[in-house]
């Protein structure tokens, strides 16, 4: 049942000693579009969404297509059970997007595709949409170094944007192939399986070059950690381009 709530190629500079050979990557010159994942471990219609987008690159939308990132919130913690990768932030992100959508609710599962809503309906046409993005040239520009140490993933990158306005980029940190065994709340007794979750997002940054040393807790599995990125207009929340760093081999 969904519930509803209201609520009012660079140089790489490091923190200590590289651990692997650093990772690159630079934007394409079509547009690759981000879809967010709003979700809780607390809510008993988030795993279907979760495992909904855990299936995206097997139907051929991986990350050189389609940026995909799941955003823990924490309003459902209260209610039995807390989710252990939710942020407050993460919730303030979400209701921030809706207070700009003109939406008066907040809710899980959430998707957002660039920005606005997306909901599946009877019919899951994402591929399509996302095969539509494709076809504009990208509105942005990105290029992204990343370099694993042993307590940090320091990530350097440079973006300009193709037309004036006030966009600004963002970078994710987040990590692939977890699972929680959830013991209260309404997914009592399952265990939940998670990709794409988010675990330190920074920004936003000016047009230019940017970095920034993402502090790596010892347990999180370095080989599924990855960096995304991603240019997005703070008015409109149109997201211009987006583009992802897999993980590096440590």
């Amino acid at each position: 049942m969904r519930r509803y709530f209201v609520l009012v190629g660079l140089l790489c500079l490091t923190t200590g000693p590289v651990l692997a050979a650093q990772c690159t990557a630079t934007s394409a010159p079509h547009r690759v579009p981000l879809l967010e994942l709003y979700t809780s471990e607390g809510c008993d219609s988030c795993p279907p969404a979760d495992r909904w987008v855990s299936s995206l690159s097997s139907r051929g939308l991986g990350s050189d297509r389609l940026v995909v990132l799941a955003f823990h919130v924490d309003y459902w913690d209260r209610l039995g059970w807390p989710d252990r990768f939710a942020q407050a932030r993460f919730t303030e992100r979400q209701r921030a997007l809706n207070e700009r959508n003109r939406s008066r609710v907040v809710y899980t599962p959430q998707l957002v595709l660039n920005g606005k809503d997306y909901r599946r309906g009877l019919r899951d046409d994402l591929t399509e949409r996302v095969t539509a993005i494709a076809h504009d040239r990208a509105k942005a520009a990105l290029s992204l170094n990343v370099a694993p140490t042993a307590s940090h993933w320091n990530v350097t990158g440079t973006w300009s944007a193709t037309e004036p306005g006030d966009a600004r980029v963002w970078i994710a940190l987040y990590e692939n192939g977890l699972a929680t065994d959830v013991r209260a709340g309404e997914n009592r007794e399952k265990r939940l399986q998670h990709d794409f979750v988010v675990r330190d997002l920074a920004g936003p940054f000016a047009s230019g070059g940017f970095s920034h040393a993402f502090k790596v807790d010892t347990a999180w599995k370095r080989r599924d950690l990855a960096v995304a990125a991603f240019v997005q207009e703070a008015r409109s929340g149109d997201v211009l381009q987006a583009l992802t760093v897999p993980p590096c081999s440590q």
